[in-house]
């Protein structure tokens, strides 16, 4: 199982990441607001996650992080 962790003081809340999921397990947090003042992605679900990396090579800031 892969294990997905964000950055999340650094996101710009672009949802980039959140495009490139073919699981669709991403979403901009509603609750939470970081430093920059954005909502940060976050993982909806992490059992689905297959560890593919597209939304750590979508993002433009280097905010995501993927294992395997």
């Amino acid at each position: 199982m892969a294990k997905v962790t964000f950055k999340k003081d650094l996101c710009k809340g672009c949802g980039l990441c959140i495009t490139a999921c073919p699981k669709k397990i991403l979403a901009l947090s509603k609750v939470e607001i970081n430093q920059k003042g954005h909502h940060p992605a976050e993982m909806t679900d992490q059992d689905k996650c297959i560890g593919c990396a597209f939304c750590a090579t979508m993002c433009p800031d280097c905010v995501i992080t993927v294992e395997k």
